[in-house]
C-alpha cells in the first residue's frame, strides 16, 4: 500500500541500476526469499528479518553495504515519520472511541440495522466512504475500532468483515484523485481530472463488489480469526454512559472532512486565506491531530471522565503500537533498498517495449514494479512516466482509462516488500501465510478485477 508522502519523486525520476538485470533480479528474488524464511521457520522478530532482508538484497546486487545502509535508514525513517505519527495518532483516537463507549454505540446501530448477511456490504460501503478522501493507513487505523467489534458483536469470522472494508479503502486509493496515485497518473499522461474522476469511481464500485464481499466471503473460508480485543471497552463504569450515536459519528467523519475540505482546495486551486487554512488543517497529521482533540472532549464528556483518565486511556493507546511502528518502517527500509538497486527501472525497460495493448501493457509495468518495490506510488509514478509519450495519440476517454489501468496494476499482490503488508498483519495479528491468503490476494483480485473493469469500459467507448 502507498504511504504517504509529503513529497513524491517526479514522473520522470530513474533510478540508475547498480549492476546487471539478471543479478538485480536474482537479488531481489534472494532478499524476499531470505525474508520470508526467516520469519515462517526461524521465527525471527520481522523488524529483524526486513533489516537483515535489506541487507542480504544489498549484497547480491553488489551493491556498497554504506549505500544499502543509507538507504534502508532512508526508506525506514520516511516511513516511521509518515505513517508512525498517523499511527500513534490512529491509536490514541481508537482507544479514545473503544474506551468510551462510542465504538459501542456505532456498533450497536450497525449490528443493529443490518442481518448477518448485509455486514460485509456495509463494511465495504463504509470502507470506500472513509477511504474516498483518506490515505488507506490513515481508513484503516479509524475503521479497525467498528470493524472488530462489529465482527466480535455478530460473531463473525473477522476475515469476512475485514475484507470488504479493505477493498474499499484500497480501491478508492487505486482509482479515484485526490489520492496521489492517480493525480500523479493525471499529470503525467494528461488526463482530464473530471473524466478520471468520475470514471474511477465507477469502476472502482464493481471492483470494490468482487474484492471485498465476494472475496472476502471466499478468504474467509481459508483464514479464521477470531475478532481482537484490542478495541474492546474497558473499565465500564458503574454509570454505563457514553456517547451518543450521532457524537461518535460527527466525531469519526471529522478527519474525512477535514482531508476532504483540503482536497477540494488542491482540486480548484483556491487562494486567499480560505484555502491557505483548509490545506493546512486537512494535512493528514493535522486533520488526526484536531481529530484527536476533539474526540478527548466529545468522547470524555459522553463517558462522563474525568481529565485524568482520559490522559489514562490517551497513554496507554501507545505500547501496543510501538512494534506495529517499528516493523512498518522496517519495511519501508526494505522498498528502498529494492529501489535504490534499480530494480524498478530494470522492470520498467522490459515490458516497455511489448506490443500488448496500451491499457494491458500500462498495468503490466505497474504490476512488475509493485511487485519488486512494494510501493504503488513508484509503480504509478514509473509507468506515467514510460506510458506519456504513448498517452498523446489517445482520446480524453481513453487518457483517463490509461490511468486507471494503471491505478490497477500498482496495488497487485502486496507482499513482504510492501509496508502495508505488515500493517495488515500486525492488526489484524495474522502469520504471514494467512496475510498472503487474504489481504495479498484481495489486493490481486483487486486489481485484476479492475483492469478488466478498465478493458470493458474501453470496448463501450469504443462502441459508441
Amino acid at each position: 500500500m502507498t504511504l504517504p508522502t509529503l513529497v513524491l519523486p517526479a514522473a520522470t525520476e530513474t533510478v540508475e541500476p547498480v549492476a546487471g538485470d539478471g543479478q538485480l533480479i536474482t537479488a531481489a528474488l534472494v532478499g524476499i526469499a531470505v525474508l520470508v524464511l526467516l520469519i515462517t521457520l526461524v521465527k525471527l522478530h520481522p523488524f529483524l528479518s526486513l533489516t537483515i532482508g535489506s541487507l542480504v538484497v544489498g549484497l547480491v546486487a553488489t551493491m556498497p553495504m554504506a549505500d544499502t545502509v543509507a538507504a534502508f535508514t532512508k526508506g525506514f525513517g520516511e516511513t516511521s515519520a509518515n505513517v508512525g505519527i498517523l499511527v500513534a495518532l490512529g491509536a490514541m483516537f481508537g482507544k479514545l472511541l473503544a474506551d468510551s463507549g462510542g465504538a459501542d454505540a456505532v456498533v450497536d446501530a450497525i449490528v443493529g440495522r443490518s442481518s448477518a448477511r448485509v455486514l460485509p456490504w456495509a463494511m465495504a460501503g463504509i470502507g470506500a466512504l472513509i477511504g474516498l478522501p483518506m490515505f488507506f493507513e490513515i481508513g484503516l487505523v479509524l475503521l479497525l475500532p467498528i470493524v472488530f467489534l462489529v465482527a466480535k458483536r455478530s460473531e463473525q469470522n473477522v476475515v469476512a468483515l475485514g475484507i470488504p472494508a479493505l477493498a474499499g479503502l484500497s480501491a478508492m486509493h487505486a482509482f479515484v484523485p485526490p489520492h496521489p496515485g492517480p493525480l500523479i497518473a493525471i499529470d503525467a499522461v494528461k488526463a482530464d481530472l473530471g473524466t478520471t474522476l468520475g470514471l474511477g469511481i465507477l469502476i472502482a464500485l464493481p471492483t470494490i463488489v468482487v474484492a471485498g464481499p465476494l472475496f472476502g466471503k471466499l478468504a474467509a473460508r481459508w483464514v479464521h480469526l477470531p475478532a481482537p480485543t484490542t478495541f474492546e471497552r474497558t473499565n465500564v463504569p458503574e454509570h454505563g454512559a457514553r456517547p451518543s450515536f450521532g457524537a461518535t459519528v460527527a466525531t469519526i467523519l471529522l478527519p474525512i472532512v477535514l482531508m476532504m475540505a483540503k482536497a477540494v482546495v488542491d482540486v480548484l486551486e483556491v487562494d486567499g486565506w480560505i484555502g491557505t487554512a483548509l490545506d493546512f488543517l486537512g494535512t493528514p497529521i493535522i486533520a488526526l491531530l484536531i481529530s484527536v482533540l476533539v474526540a478527548m472532549v466529545v468522547f470524555g464528556r459522553g463517558a462522563r471522565m474525568r481529565r485524568d483518565e482520559v490522559m489514562k486511556i490517551v497513554e496507554g493507546s501507545l505500547p501496543g503500537v510501538a512494534g506495529i511502528i517499528l516493523i512498518v518502517g522496517a519495511g519501508g527500509g526494505f522498498k528502498e533498498t529494492l529501489i535504490e538497486t534499480g530494480i524498478a527501472q530494470v522492470v520498467a525497460d522490459w515490458v516497455k517495449d511489448s506490443g500488448f495493448s496500451v491499457l494491458v501493457v500500462a498495468w503490466l509495468v505497474a504490476v512488475g514494479i509493485r511487485l519488486a518495490t512494494g510501493s504503488a506510488t513508484v509503480a504509478t509514478v514509473t509507468a506515467a512516466g514510460i506510458m506519456a509519450p504513448i498517452a498523446t495519440d489517445l482520446g480524453s476517454v481513453e487518457t483517463s482509462l490509461l490511468v486507471l489501468a494503471i491505478g490497477a496494476g500498482s496495488v497487485f499482490f502486496s507482499h513482504v516488500n510492501d509496508a502495508g503488508f505488515w500493517l495488515v498483519k500486525e492488526y489484524f495479528r495474522m502469520d504471514v501465510p494467512q496475510t498472503i491468503k487474504t489481504w495479498s490476494l484481495m489486493e490481486t483480485v483487486l486489481s485484476v478485477t479492475g483492469l478488466g473493469v478498465v478493458l470493458l469500459a474501453d470496448l463501450v467507448v469504443g462502441l459508441l
